[in-house]
C-alpha cells in the first residue's frame, strides 16, 4: 500500500535518530525532539513550510502576548500569509 510506504519513510529519520537520543541525559531530553517533531508534522499537515513557519514563530515569540498565542498556529499563520498575498481592493 502506498500509504504505508510513505508513513514508513516519514518515520525513518526519527527511528535513525532514536539511537542518538538514548543517551540524551534525561527524560526531558527525549520529550524535546517529540515536541519539535509534533510542530513540524503539524505544519506539514496544514501545507505550511515548517522551516519558514518555525523561523517566523521563533522571531516573533519573545514579543508576542501569551493570550494571543493561537495566532502563531500553522493554520492561522497560513491564513494570514494568504490574506497578505491577495491584492487590495481599490
Amino acid at each position: 500500500m502506498p500509504f504505508n510506504n510513505a508513513a514508513e519513510r516519514a518515520l525513518r529519520g526519527i527511528a535513525i535518530g532514536r539511537r542518538n537520543w538514548t543517551f540524551c541525559g534525561s527524560d526531558a531530553g527525549g520529550h524535546r525532539p517529540a515536541a519539535i517533531y509534533t510542530l513540524i508534522e503539524t505544519a506539514k499537515l496544514n501545507d505550511v513550510d515548517p522551516q519558514a513557519w518555525l523561523a517566523w514563530v521563533l522571531a516573533k515569540l519573545p514579543d508576542h502576548p501569551a493570550k494571543q498565542i493561537d495566532e502563531m498556529l500553522p493554520w492561522n499563520w497560513k491564513a494570514a500569509r494568504t490574506a497578505e498575498a491577495l491584492p487590495k481592493a481599490a
